[in-house]
């Protein structure tokens, strides 16, 4: 069994505590990242402006989201993102279909984005699934949805690595 990484304690750090009262509950992502502060001050603003309000919708992002997070196999990123994906549009049928790899639920420009997200994620390389981005999408989303990648396997890799799972 892994040794899990100790949470830094709420009462003692600021941030935190303004995190968790919004959220309303503990959170071990949050706790387990401000074992170093400063890292954390920086992350919320950085996943706010990659997951917020932008160029791409949010149905999109999720989508991408959950495809690394399916890919890398992370259970805390694909419980979080799975609990808001009904608010982004996707339904139960498309979580599975995601899951599995089965594209056909998704549209055209849905599944190019999931391609690339695949690609990037289990290979770092996406010459051909970029290129298919473009019959969709603009440049600036196109750098949005390539952060949207990179954030959820850099979420992805720090929660498996530290072996971070969802709150019960």
């Amino acid at each position: 069994m892994p040794i899990p990484i100790q949470g830094a304690d709420p009462a003692q750090n600021e941030l935190l505590a303004g995190l968790e009262a919004k959220t309303k509950r503990p959170n071990a992502f949050f706790r387990v990242m401000a074992q170093r502060p400063e890292v954390l001050k920086g992350f919320v603003p950085l996943y706010g402006a990659i997951m917020g309000a932008g160029a791409v919708e949010r149905r999109i992002k999720e989508l991408v989201y959950l495809t690394c997070s399916y890919a890398n196999r992370c259970a805390y990123c694909t419980a979080a993102h799975t609990a808001g994906a009904g608010k982004a549009g996707i339904t139960e049928a498309e979580l599975r279909a995601l899951e599995s790899g089965e594209d056909k639920p998704f549209s055209a420009a849905e599944r190019a984005a999931i391609a690339y997200a695949r690609d990037l994620t289990l290979v770092a390389t996406a010459a051909e699934s970029r290129e298919a981005l473009f019959a969709h999408f603009t440049h600036e989303q196109i750098v949005e949805i390539t952060l949207v990648a990179a954030m959820a396997n850099f979420t992805n890799r720090f929660n498996n690595g530290l072996h971070i799972l969802p709150e019960a």
